[in-house]
């Protein structure tokens, strides 16, 4: 059985603007590298104001505009404080963000990079959701992503065609079939069709994979199980 046999892909389910989803990027990468699994990063483009309402504040912190409940106020709140505590534990920014953002052109980006290759792909990424959560990236502006690909080193020939039509029709293709199974949220895991939602369920998921863990030979060489 060669390598690329032995290969299991799993679909993630990520959005820049989720910090949940920051928060797993990291962990989530190692998954290809403990075990025999090449991850499928996919855009599920949140509607943040269908289930936690809309807000809006100023330079200076000042609330100017709110949808929101005290209740969703609340949710809202304490996750920002669980993932900021998350990440000072490992060395990563997360400042709130002043509104709720349209991600849809930098999950566009995303599977632009995707096409350029997995180096190019994981620079990209890194550098989106790093900046975004530093207050250092504007999501929404078009010409400011392709910038961001092109620092990645992916090529831009066609990237504005692509983000207006076929680009837009895969993203929401994407969306369309992460809902028929059953996404909501990220980021979310689909392992031989069971969803898993949250970077909580790692632990299970890495249980899940344990057949597939690689083997690091005395040499250093990281080799599949059954491969060579």
């Amino acid at each position: 059985m060669s390598l690329s046999d032995s290969i299991k892909l799993i679909p993630v389910y990520s959005d820049y603007k989720s910090p949940y989803a920051f928060l797993a990027k990291d962990l989530i990468y190692r998954l290809e590298e403990d075990f025999a699994v090449r991850i499928d990063w996919l855009p599920y483009t949140l509607d943040i104001p269908s289930y936690l309402g809309s807000a809006r504040v100023n330079d200076r912190g000042e609330l100017i505009e709110s949808e929101r409940n005290a209740h969703q106020w609340r949710r809202v709140r304490y996750s920002y404080m669980d993932c900021r505590r998350q990440a000072r534990r490992r060395g990563l920014v997360i400042l709130g963000t002043r509104k709720i953002w349209d991600s849809s052109v930098a999950a566009i980006g995303m599977l632009w990079a995707k096409r350029q290759g997995a180096a190019r792909f994981r620079a990209y990424h890194d550098r989106v959701f790093e900046r975004f959560w530093r207050r250092e990236l504007d999501i929404e502006d078009a010409k400011i992503i392709a910038g961001v690909l092109a620092e990645a080193g992916a090529s831009m020939s066609g990237f504005d065609e692509y983000l207006a039509g076929e680009g837009r029709r895969e993203h929401d293709r994407i969306r369309e079939n992460a809902e028929t199974a059953g996404v909501f949220g990220v980021p979310s895991f689909l392992i031989d069709g069971e969803l898993f939602w949250g970077r909580e369920h790692l632990s299970d998921i890495r249980e899940i994979l344990a057949p597939l863990a690689r083997v690091r030979t005395a040499a250093g060489r990281v080799a599949a199980p059954g491969g060579s």
